[in-house]
């Protein structure tokens, strides 16, 4: 399982982005793969690249979900559903091109 990591863009430097983290660590990271990012704008990270440009609600609940996972792996006790709200009281979705397998009766 790959886990993307939210980072806030503080200034491009070439080909990278000098973005900090929710620990407030400074890191650089490569920006090829999503291209020029604009300061205050957030992306997730996998591996020092920018995956993809996200807003910040986005990168809000990333970071909601990592705090829950370091906690729990930290042995503490965690509200999953404060942590995880967005996924709370919510039918699962398929992936789009899966959907088709359910809709026309195939499952």
């Amino acid at each position: 399982m790959c886990m993307a990591i939210p980072m806030q863009v503080l200034r491009m430097e070439g080909f990278h982005a000098i973005c900090l983290d929710r620990n407030g660590v400074e890191t650089s990271i490569d920006t090829l793969l999503v291209g020029t990012v604009e300061p205050g704008q957030w992306v997730l990270t996998f591996l020092g690249a920018a995956r993809e440009v996200v807003d910040v609600e986005t990168a809000e609940k990333v970071s909601a979900a990592l705090a829950a996972l370091e906690g729990l792996m930290a042995g503490g006790s965690v509200d999953l559903d404060a942590h995880f709200a967005d996924l709370v009281n919510r039918e699962p979705q398929l992936p789009v091109h899966l959907q088709h397998l359910i809709e026309g009766g195939k499952a």
